[in-house]
């Protein structure tokens, strides 16, 4: 690892470490599940929350402001995925990539899509596949520019940001396996 993200990364430990001996009260939605070992995991999930209920509402609203309306956040989420790469999907894929388990709410996502002329289908066989039109990506596309301009210009984009960003993502993805474990573990209880 280079030396500049070893210092970010001691940095942001001593701020934690400085931090930890000045605040007596945790940050929790539920000071129940706060009282085990890791008062620090349902600080983290509480903040997993405010993120996830403030993302929802972003990628609604700068879809809104992109030029469509009526938009859940899984609709904006499968129509992203479906422009990635330019490539056709399955529905199966899709549900994978976005870890939605029920392949109906993906289902859904996907009709409405297509009945808002945003989306193709292709039937290969019994497979259906679904890419984007001429209109889902310019839709795409302004949603992009929108983003940029009032979610982006707010980032400072120098590298201690950008690896705090990445270190982030990565801890999440490790989260993510966690919660998976954790969740089969509790279905064979």
């Amino acid at each position: 690892m280079p030396t500049d993200k070893k210092t970010t990364r001691a940095s942001v430990k001593a701020n934690f470490a400085q931090q930890g001996n000045t605040r007596k009260v945790p940050i929790v939605s539920s000071l129940h599940l706060a009282s085990g070992r890791s008062k620090e995991l349902s600080e983290f999930e509480f903040g997993m929350i405010i993120a996830n209920n403030a993302f929802n509402r972003w990628i609604v609203r700068c879809i809104s402001a992109a030029g469509m309306k009526d938009m859940t956040p899984t609709d904006v989420l499968v129509l992203h995925h479906i422009n990635h790469r330019a490539r056709e999907k399955k529905l199966a894929d899709i549900a994978f990539i976005l870890n939605i388990e029920d392949a109906h709410i993906v289902n859904y996502s996907l009709k409405k899509l297509h009945a808002q002329g945003l989306v193709n289908t292709e039937r290969r066989g019994k497979e259906v596949l679904y890419s984007t039109n001429e209109a889902g990506q310019d839709l795409c596309k302004r949603y992009y520019e929108i983003r940029e301009r009032l979610l982006v210009s707010g980032l400072t984009g120098d590298d201690a940001e950008s690896f705090e960003l990445a270190e982030l993502a990565r801890f999440l993805r490790i989260l993510s396996g966690l919660y998976e474990q954790a969740a089969r573990s509790a279905t064979s209880m």
